[in-house]
């Protein structure tokens, strides 16, 4: 592609749009490379005297869920071009979100911004508002369908994928203003106070509704689980809350776990699970005290399994765990493993279960973990982090969003705020659809290869040449260690030779965002 004046170009390399959605784009300079300055913005001023002085905020019983959501949003004033916004903490079995956009449209409401903190494809049935323009882009991570929607040129605007903290981050500096918050809560009070880790539809950690719950101008509580004011313990506090709406079910709890939340069982990404917990206990990571965080991809999980074995054969413990809660941490907990899970979200019911009955679980936020503009990071405390990756290049960058014929079809989560970890190890199987995951240069940046140290496949893993300590480190593993352009040559020759580029349009259809807050790469339209 050329350099037009609709693109600019990052100090990576990458082209990304000139203006996002009538908004002039600030090019990634680098790790560290963009720091502002000034204050966050704040929520508006509210009055008490505007509210119920019994503190009853529930909007009437009429009709169904969405008669009740279209109450609720003619009440908070809803207008065309507004930003609305939903958390993802059902998963697939999220039932509110396409509540909302039914009564949005039953309202003549158009060119709505749909802020989610990540849409899957049981939203599959949104896209009749894409097209009909009743929603007219979506900022917010993207699986499944929806983003095969965006890739195809089709969405009236530009899709911007961020990470959990990019989110965060993107409201407090003021990038996105977010006009009405809707969130789903499995039990709530009249009042607004709200918690996902009880009730009949119980999820979890409700975390990723925090900035939308302090930052937005309205603030609809969803509810199927009314109980006595005050609801406890709360996550979301009612004094942040506008209106509670009770329903008869918010979610479907089962379906928070998905085929990327379950144990591999193919023995080639068992292999690479295995493989990575013995080199972080060969090198000496694995030592009384320290910390990790596994993503919830198949591989991620069985390293889990795996490196509690070998905690157990040393007599080691953590001192800390990084969750999403699931149940192998839940069982490290319980078995005296660690103390303690600071969690991000729950994948699966045996997290939401540890999580109520446990007093080792502390509910975090992407303010507290992941936001890269805040007094400190979590994400770089902790001693390793083991995530996936669709592609990989030489170079190391890595790239979560789009597979290598372009297609956008997962979102960025939390991996690009667990980049800064000490030791960031890619768990990658060498080959998908018979098409080799290294690659001279990636389609899509979403990671810069600066901040990659470990690569592995089940060939073996390749370290960062920048990561001089780790390779001293590694000389005496067991675990195989390659040069990643010997890898790269290796599975080129399996794969029949280089794999084809992926065939793009011209225009953009998306633009990833870094922590930062600017725009790390841009997505072109699939031909």
């Amino acid at each position: 592609m050329t350099l037009t004046d609709q693109s600019l170009l990052t100090t990576a390399g990458r082209e990304v749009p000139a203006t996002i959605n009538g908004t002039e784009t600030i090019p990634y300079n680098g790790v560290g490379g963009h720091l502002p300055h000034g204050n966050k913005i704040g929520a508006p001023i509210r009055r008490c005297v505007d509210y119920p002085a019994n503190g009853d905020k529930r909007v009437p019983d009429v009709g169904d869920m969405t008669a009740r959501l279209k109450v609720a949003l003619q009440r908070a004033g809803i207008a065309d071009g507004m930003t609305i916004s939903t958390h993802h903490h059902f998963r697939n079995g999220d039932l509110v979100a396409n509540a909302l956009f039914d009564a949005a449209a039953e309202l003549g409401v158009k060119d709505l911004r749909w802020y989610p903190s990540a849409c899957f494809p049981c939203h599959q049935p949104l896209l009749k508002y894409l097209e009909d323009g009743t929603i007219h882009h979506i900022e917010g991570s993207m699986n499944g369908p929806l983003g095969a929607f965006a890739s195809e040129g089709k969405m009236r605007g530009m899709a911007v994928l961020r990470s959990h903290g990019g989110r965060y981050q993107a409201v407090q500096d003021g990038q996105v203003h977010i006009d009405i918050a809707v969130l789903a809560a499995p039990t709530a009070d009249y009042f607004g106070n709200a918690t996902g880790d009880r009730g009949p539809s119980a999820c979890g950690l409700l975390g990723f509704g925090l900035a939308d719950s302090g930052y937005a101008d309205h603030v609809v509580i969803v509810t199927d689980n009314l109980v006595p004011f005050p609801c406890l313990p709360w996550q979301i506090q009612g004094q942040n809350v506008d209106q509670v709406v009770v329903v008869d079910k918010v979610g479907e709890p089962e379906k928070i776990v998905s085929g990327t939340t379950r144990v591999t069982k193919s023995p080639d990404r068992l292999l690479i699970a295995e493989n990575i917990a013995k080199f972080v206990r060969d090198i000496g990571i694995m030592k009384e005290g320290f910390s990790f965080q596994a993503g919830a991809g198949g591989i991620t999980l069985a390293f889990t399994m795996f490196l509690k074995e070998y905690m157990r054969e040393a007599g080691v413990t953590a001192g800390f765990v990084r969750g999403g809660s699931n149940q192998y941490l839940v069982e490290m907990l319980e078995e005296g493993f660690t103390p303690v899970i600071l969690d991000g979200q729950t994948f699966d019911l045996e997290g939401v279960r540890s999580m109520r009955e446990n007093a080792g679980h502390q509910n975090t936020s992407p303010f507290t973990s992941y936001n890269f503009h805040g007094k400190g990071n979590f994400a770089s405390m902790m001693d390793v982090v083991v995530l996936g990756a669709t592609e990989v290049d030489v170079d190391f960058n890595a790239n979560v969003v789009t597979h290598s014929d372009g297609r956008l079809l997962h979102g960025i989560g939390g991996w690009q705020n667990c980049l800064f970890s000490k030791c960031t190890i890619l768990a990658v199987p060498s080959v998908r659809n018979r098409i080799p995951v290294i690659l001279d240069r990636v389609t899509t940046m979403v990671g810069p290869g600066e901040l990659v140290d470990v690569i592995a496949t089940e060939h073996g893993l390749c370290i960062n040449p920048q990561r001089k300590d780790l390779l001293e480190a590694a000389r005496g593993t067991s675990v195989p260690l390659l040069d990643i352009h010997d890898l790269k040559k290796k599975l080129n020759a399996l794969c029949g030779g280089e794999p084809d580029k992926p065939q793009l349009g011209e225009e953009f259809i998306a633009a990833i965002q870094w922590v930062d807050g600017t725009t790390i790469d841009g997505v072109r339209r699939v031909n």
